[in-house]
């Protein structure tokens, strides 16, 4: 798989869920939503107290939750995981005493639940189940988690929870499924001295007197567990006003100011969001709190009036922040703040449907970027993501849209590329089907419909139909109800009275199947002639057909790159095209790139052909259209590890190729420049610095040097790119130097950056020692994980087999939400077909078998990378022999 422009929301993790069939309509109406507890008992509201003991890692709860019985019943089941229970009580609704029950009580630690069972049946009515326990505070992002970090004032611990997908279930006894929604009170003691934050404003503090304070936040409105949310800390908090809504950002002490562009672009998106929806945010305010450290799992979570988002992806540092930090601040505020409509107002029924929510708020956090900051051109970037979608989608070990998920590790892998991307570009097809104008107002009558409610698919694809009085349904359902990519072949007959007819035939795209039968699909196909202003449209149903394209020329199918599937242009109509890639689109020319690698890749066209297009592109072209190429070049780099005189052969092409482009911008920022120049600057540093680019390396090396004496030597939207030149090229004295600036710097988001550096070392003896130091306790509890597969980047086979056999410390480094694809992910990326072996022995003893698609997935792309290298890159060296790399 080669890097490419995905959108800085996407999470690159390969899910796996039980594999989904496509199901008719009438099908899937008929399937009642998933539930992993029994349906006789439901909550309506929990009223929460707890003290947390954060210097001992434990807590201690209470909670009276309002409860329906339905059905009379001897036992209650809900769940929880890592709790004791010192008293259950069930008492009538009324108040009336004369019912009081004390149930026994047994956990059931594999299924992740308590069951209460009574002497005699319950009978239906309204009860409170009151509950003393305690319960645990973890070192990652699972339930109540702790962070500790650095300060200038010393060492601090704050608090913060995470409770997505199945983690409330850690802090409170619950029903903890998205169909469960209820009513929330929470009352926490903490500390007098620190700040606590809840979905809702504070309502009440009172001093205790012993240093602690009691603080209860006024109720929710009715949601989802998973969107609760609490935090303690020693925190700033900034505030802006949208209307009557109060919209904060909190931080550790000191930091808020760097937390502005991310308050400011949330009242801004907040106000254009009321607007789209249709329907008002409904609570009094919006935090964004910022958590120091990290996680494998997520970057930034949606808890309603409370998101969470990790430092590195909500502050701008004035030392080492970049205008690609500020794109994606301002993205993944836009996707976490569609989520307080898309996921937390209207709510997914089960995880089957995840792209509901995830789908939509990366689109939405798409759109809301491009209409707001132009100047980005990030229109781009779905293009990247829809490749990086594809690549996934292409292989056996896929999965479809609305996916079937059974059990808590399945609701774990479903957060992927096929839930966000694929989900966002089907979305990102529809629309340009149906209109814009359309499309929202299908929104927004969902919206008002579903309100505090939870859906299934259809409930969203009904009301687009309603409003667009177009059949979109049926192909709906193709996208999300099957896996799969269409490939539309494309055939010119010539040109005949100003229009190009087009002959389109509908296969599949498959990286690993290629006698596989071709699924068949609606799709909707955009077309139109270079340099032309107008387009034809079709859908291609039932195989094949035809499109009469106005004007003559090389002809671009899938014009604007909105629909998902893969263009394959017969010969003669792919070398009209190549001929005039100059004056393509830029996202046309992104889309064409894309199309040529992955078809290239497979053996559909030649794959030298996207070395034609990479030598047909002008200097003056997209930055981004460069950054694409740029990481292209360095997955071509990859292939060749291990043939030193074909790679150089290579490097030598691929500098030359990118020199020129760097020559033109420099290394130093120009007066006015366009964010993108500035980021395709860092990307040609990097890649010409991984490419073994003398003159890069060494100016590189001189700035590092001379940074004590030259403040202009690394500004800092260079910083982090020059240090990762000089850490991945670093030699055993450099690399000590680099640990001591990681010891000694006492501004967590630079410490953390600096221990991520560490592991990217091509030296093998250091990637080995950036290992072992992952395993010890000074990088912090959530920064070691993620050093151990950043060295896989460069040395897969050193990182899985030291994993592997350090498993038993690894695992306490990993939150839960990742663990069965943590591992399978290290190797991945390898080129010895010896790991596809280590992969599968890894998960037959480790991974539930129903839960194994990551690793499934894993070994395929290892098996793909090995057959590009001894298939394709012939061809590629071949070109190079032929012009002069």
């Amino acid at each position: 798989m080669r890097r490419s422009l995905v959108s800085a929301i996407a999470l690159a993790l390969a899910g796996l869920s039980i594999t989904a069939v496509a199901q008719s309509p009438a099908a899937t109406a008929a399937v009642q939503a998933t539930t992993q507890l029994p349906r006789n008992v439901r909550p309506t509201h929990y009223d929460v107290a707890f003290v947390p003991h954060a210097e001992t890692l434990s807590f201690d709860g209470k909670v009276t939750i309002a409860v329906d019985v339905l059905k009379p019943t001897t036992r209650i089941v809900l769940n929880a995981v890592d709790m004791k229970f010192a008293s259950v009580q069930l008492t009538p609704a009324s108040g009336n005493a004369t019912y009081a029950a004390a149930p026994q009580v047994s956990v059931d630690a594999a299924a992740q639940t308590a069951t209460f069972t009574f002497a005699q049946p319950v009978p239906v009515g309204s009860y409170k189940l009151s509950m003393d326990y305690t319960g645990k505070i973890s070192t990652q992002a699972n339930g109540l988690f702790a962070i500790d970090y650095d300060t200038k004032a010393g060492k601090q611990r704050a608090l913060f929870t995470q409770f997505e997908a199945p983690d409330a279930r850690r802090f409170i006894p619950s029903w903890d499924e998205p169909a469960y929604k209820a009513t929330f009170t929470l009352e926490a003691t903490v500390p007098s001295a620190q700040m606590a934050i809840s979905n809702m404003p504070v309502a009440d503090t009172s001093d205790l007197g012993n240093g602690s304070k009691r603080v209860r936040f006024a109720a929710s409105p009715k949601m989802s567990t998973y969107l609760l949310f609490f935090s303690a800390g020693d925190f700033d908090r900034a505030t802006a006003k949208m209307g009557d809504i109060e919209v904060g950002v909190a931080t550790q002490k000191g930091l808020v100011d760097q937390a502005r562009f991310a308050l400011d672009s949330s009242v801004d998106v907040l106000r254009d969001y009321n607007d789209y929806f249709g329907v008002d945010y409904p609570l009094p305010k919006l935090d964004n709190i910022a958590s120091p450290g990290g996680s494998q799992f997520f970057s930034a979570m949606e808890n309603w009036g409370a998101i969470l988002t990790f430092e590195h992806t909500l502050l701008m540092n004035p030392t080492i922040s970049t205008p690609s930090d500020k794109q994606r601040v301002f993205g993944v505020a836009a996707h976490e703040i569609a989520h307080q409509w898309f996921g937390n107002l209207v709510t997914m029924q089960w995880w089957d449907d995840l792209w509901l929510n995830e789908g939509f708020a990366t689109w939405m956090a798409g759109r809301t970027t491009e209409k707001m900051h132009p100047e980005w051109n990030t229109g781009l970037s779905a293009v990247g993501a829809r490749d990086f979608a594809m690549s996934l989608d292409a292989v056996a070990t896929t999965h479809p849209v609305v996916q079937r998920v059974q059990t808590v590790e399945q609701v774990s892998q479903a957060f992927d590329a096929i839930t966000y991307q694929k989900g966002s570009a089907v979305i990102r097809m529809l629309e340009g089907y149906v209109g814009a104008d359309a499309w929202r107002d299908g929104v927004r009558s969902y919206m008002k419909k579903h309100a505090y409610s939870n859906t299934v698919s259809d409930d969203l694809w009904r009301e687009i139909q309603a409003a667009a009085g177009k059949p979109v349904l049926d192909i709906a359902h193709d996208f999300t109800l099957q896996q799969g990519v269409p490939l539309i072949r494309v055939a010119a007959s010539g040109c005949v009275d100003g229009k190009t007819a087009l002959a389109l035939t509908q296969g599949e795209f498959t990286k690993d199947r290629p006698e596989k039968k071709s699924l068949s699909w609606r799709v909707p196909v955009i077309a139109s002639v270079v340099g032309s202003n107008t387009d034809a449209r079709t859908l291609v149903d039932g195989g094949s057909g035809t499109l009469e394209v106005p004007g003559c020329g090389p002809v671009v199918v899938n014009a604007g790159q909105t629909g998902y599937y893969r263009t394959l242009y017969a010969p003669a109509q792919f070398a009209e095209v190549r001929n005039g890639f100059a004056k393509l689109s830029s996202i046309d020319q992104l889309g064409i790139l894309n199309d040529a690698w992955a078809l290239g890749m497979t053996g559909q066209q030649p794959a030298s052909d996207y070395l034609d297009l990479a030598s047909a592109t002008p200097i003056d072209a997209d930055p981004q259209i460069w950054g694409d190429i740029a990481g292209a070049f360095s997955s071509l780099d990859a292939y060749y590890a291990g043939d030193a005189a074909r790679r150089a052969k290579f490097r030598k092409f691929a500098i030359a190729r990118l020199a020129p482009v760097f020559a033109k911008i420099g290394w130093t920022a120009k007066p006015g420049e366009a964010d993108p120049v500035a980021i395709l600057r860092s990307d040609l540093i990097g890649t010409l610095g991984s490419l073994g680019d003398a003159e890069v390396i060494a100016e590189a090396r001189r700035r590092y040097a001379a940074q004590a004496t030259d403040p202009t030597a690394m500004p800092a939207d260079l910083r982090r790119t020059i240090l990762g030149v000089v850490a991945l090229n670093a030699d055993k004295a450099t690399w000590d130097q680099l640990h001591a600036d990681a010891v000694a710097e006492k501004t967590q988001l630079v410490k953390d950056m600096l221990y991520s550096l560490l592991s990217i070392a091509k030296d093998k003896a250091l990637a080995q020692r950036a290992l072992e130091l992952a395993l010890t306790d000074e990088p912090g509890a959530t920064n070691s994980a993620s050093m151990i597969s950043t060295v896989a980047g460069q040395h897969p086979e050193l990182a899985f087999d030291f994993a592997v056999a350090h498993r038993a410390q690894v695992d306490k480094k990993v939150d839960t939400s990742s663990l069965s694809r943590y591992y399978p992910g290290l190797g991945s990326n390898s080129l010895e077909p010896a790991m596809v072996g280590k992969i599968k022995a890894y998960a037959d003893a480790h991974i539930a078998a129903g839960s194994r698609r990551p690793a499934e997935t894993a070994i395929a792309n290892v098996q793909y990378r090995i057959k590009v290298r001894n298939e394709r890159l012939p061809a590629i060296s071949a070109w190079l022999d032929k012009n002069g790399g």
